[in-house]
């Protein structure tokens, strides 16, 4: 059996300088897709007129097509149409393209939170004086934040994930490394698990986060 396991613990800390990439390109399109997720859940709660088609049309487009033809879209098509965005980087072409794509995924997650909630209690709220905002801010979000937790931590660990195909348009991130010691020691088992370890204990991490935020979201609801 020809593996080395010696080569690949000395890699990983190769490895893990790029790893901050993975993170930034995860995070910074997780925190944009939440934004743009809220605002999508809203128009589908509320039935927003006009605008409720094109949300729907958003979604599906993104929800059905696979994440590296959105990719290569927006960073190889969008400057053919608009050649001011020639100057585009890559890693920002990345982030808008994981961002849309979870987006998608999150408009129906937060939707299913805000609808779980029964509309009952927003409408006792107002009723003893307390405004439609507040009353949404302080009952049902919570609410519906406890709610979509699990899925939204799901959606996270796929984004993650899904940030290694930052390297198909030249983002050296994590599998970009891998792919680059790989090719150059011919050691392709063990380069590629390393990173493989290195994303699983970053999900195992996060997990644990989850779980632990979990808990404590969920005290004042245990009896």
């Amino acid at each position: 059996m020809n593996f080395d396991l010696g080569y690949m613990i000395d890699i990983i800390p190769e490895l893990l300088k790029y790893l901050p990439m993975t993170l930034y390109l995860a995070i910074t399109s997780m925190i944009i897709a939440v934004i743009i997720g809220v605002v999508l859940a809203l128009i589908l709660v509320n039935k927003t007129p006009g605008i409720l088609q094109i949300a729907k049309v958003y979604i599906s487009f993104f929800r059905g097509t696979p994440a590296l033809v959105q990719l290569l879209l927006i960073y190889f098509g969008l400057p053919q149409l608009f050649p001011a965005m020639n100057e585009m980087s890559a890693a920002t072409a990345a982030i808008i393209a994981f961002s849309l794509n979870t987006s998608a995924y999150l408009a129906e997650i937060f939707r299913a939170g805000l609808q779980s909630v029964d509309k009952g209690q927003a409408e006792a709220a107002v009723s003893v004086g307390m405004t439609y905002a507040q009353a949404m801010r302080g009952i049902v979000i919570p609410q519906a934040v406890r709610n979509a937790i699990p899925a939204t931590g799901n959606i996270f660990i796929g984004l993650i994930k899904n940030s290694s195909l930052a390297f198909t348009i030249g983002v050296t991130e994590l599998l970009s490394q891998g792919k680059l010691l790989a090719t150059a020691n011919l050691r392709f088992f063990e380069a590629y698990l390393a990173v493989g370890l290195i994303y699983w204990a970053l999900t195992i991490l996060y997990n644990w986060l989850q779980q632990w935020y979990e808990h404590r979201i969920g005290k004042p609801y245990r009896v």
